[in-house]
């Protein structure tokens, strides 16, 4: 079926559909003469995406977003540094760190040991 057909069933208008195309929220199908065609699977894909929107209180483009986050290890990087700068993450414990831990855990049973750190 053809956007404005397809637009129509999943209660939208054409152009939101191509928003969302120039979002990379739509499956890449396309017809003879470029016209995007729609099949179910593609009418699924959209309404899931339009549940996921619901669901979690999300604009299209922050869902879009979220794909690239997922597939462009870049994105993932710069997204992961920023949510440690705000404090949204916290930073994985090191083994190093671990083992300081426990060290300092044993001594604390110890009479007679200074517990404090040296650092």
């Amino acid at each position: 079926m053809r956007i404005t057909e397809a637009a129509k069933r999943l209660g939208m208008s054409p152009r939101m559909l191509r928003y969302r195309e120039a979002l990379g929220l739509l499956p890449p199908v396309r017809g003879h003469g470029a016209h995007r065609r729609f099949g179910e699977e593609e009418l699924a894909a959209v309404a899931h995406a339009i549940e996921l929107e619901r669901r979690f209180d999300a604009s299209p483009a922050e869902l879009a977003f979220a794909l690239r986050v997922l597939t462009e290890p870049g994105v993932a990087h710069a997204v992961r540094e920023l949510g440690l700068r705000i404090g949204r993450i916290q930073a994985p414990r090191r083994a190093l760190d671990f083992e300081k831990e426990k060290a300092l855990r044993l001594l604390r049973g110890r009479p007679g040991v200074d517990h404090r750190s040296k650092e």
